[in-house]
């Protein structure tokens, strides 16, 4: 398992003039990347990035709406729900970037959370997300579409 010293907030983008001075006065130091999807902040070796946009997808109201609240290394927080969280995943897969080891524990831990028909229609012009749905598929961890992911006689 990879550690990782840095949290992850989805925001709106009309917010961030907003959170980001509160951020300063508690003396994060707040760095503009050359991203225009995140500012970053930092403190004391941990990194803090407020995300604008989810793989090309802005964060919305509907989209923080949908989160749950849950404890967190004791705090409880909203977390962006299972479905949203898988649908990022599969929209950040490219030719270039395609990990589906890393994916494939998450998709089998949250497998009952998630809405697998809608993660399908919202990722269904994307390729690798097809490739991996149909991995999971095949590996049991969800059902197979109706009318799809049969397999040819021999």
């Amino acid at each position: 398992m990879r550690l990782q010293h840095d949290v992850d907030f989805a925001v709106r983008r009309e917010d961030a003039d907003q959170v980001t001075p509160l951020l300063a006065e508690q003396g994060i130091e707040i760095v503009e990347p050359p991203e225009d999807w995140l500012i970053k902040g930092r403190r004391s070796g941990e990194h803090i990035d407020l995300i604008f946009s989810l793989a090309g997808r802005p964060v919305t109201t509907e989209l923080l709406d949908r989160a749950e609240t849950l404890p967190v290394d004791s705090v409880h927080m909203p977390v962006i729900h299972p479905t949203d969280l898988m649908i990022g995943r599969l929209a950040a897969f490219s030719e270039h970037h395609c990990d589906f080891g890393r994916l494939l524990p998450v998709a089998r831990g949250l497998r009952e959370r998630v809405d697998w028909d809608r993660v399908r229609e919202e990722t269904e012009d994307r390729p690798m997300a097809a490739a991996f749905l149909y991995l999971l598929e095949r590996l049991d961890v969800i059902e197979p579409r109706p009318g799809g992911g049969e397999e040819p006689d021999a």
